[in-house]
């Protein structure tokens, strides 16, 4: 395996969006704005309900898909388009939004806690005006693989690898790992 140096550390930066909840984005700031595909990636939680239980009442996207991965909590969805769902830790929910959609994602109390990442990725101009669409992935049904550790990794966490939905446009992989500190993961 060949290693790559960092170039770059861009750290996230502490923003809010919908009716005030607080997040980290790290993808779609200043110093980070042109990664095409990728629009925005947030990264939203809290265990003090009043920085997210506002949640992001009704508002329009169009021309990008979202993909969020619940960590901790649930997340109600609803869209002008009929769809409707609610995704708990470890489930990944698909929106495209294609030629436009209106829709909620309204945080439900689970434990106190909220936790979770979305990312937005940008549709190839010949997927702009395809109709809405909304598919959730139940962590049930996402496969997972075990990952070896290097020597002083810390925890054994799962890979989670989700298979590109049917009919989705995007890139469809949601990875999520672990390693203590002076840790790694290799292949």
């Amino acid at each position: 395996m060949t290693m790559r140096a960092i170039d770059q550390i861009v750290p996230a930066m502490p923003a809010t969006d919908g009716a005030g909840v607080t997040l980290k984005r790290a993808v779609g700031r200043p110093g980070l704005e042109m990664v095409d595909p990728f629009l925005i990636l947030d990264e939203f939680g809290s265990d003090d309900p009043e920085a997210w239980i506002a949640g992001f009442p009704d508002h329009p996207h169009r021309g990008f898909e979202t993909v969020t991965v619940m960590l901790e909590g649930r997340m109600r969805h609803a869209d002008s388009a009929g769809h409707a769902g609610t995704i708990e830790a470890g489930d990944v929910q698909w929106m495209t939004a294609g030629r436009g959609i209106v829709h909620s994602e309204m945080p439900e109390i689970a434990d106190g806690r909220l936790r979770g990442f979305q990312l937005w990725v940008n549709l190839p101009a010949r997927d702009k005006m395809v109709a809405p669409r909304y598919q959730e992935v139940a962590a049930a049904d996402i496969p997972a693989a075990g990952l070896r550790r290097w020597p002083g990794a810390g925890d054994r966490r799962p890979l989670w690898r989700c298979r590109r939905p049917g009919g989705n446009r995007s890139a469809g992989a949601a990875i999520g790992c672990h390693a203590g500190a002076g840790g790694g993961f290799e292949r």
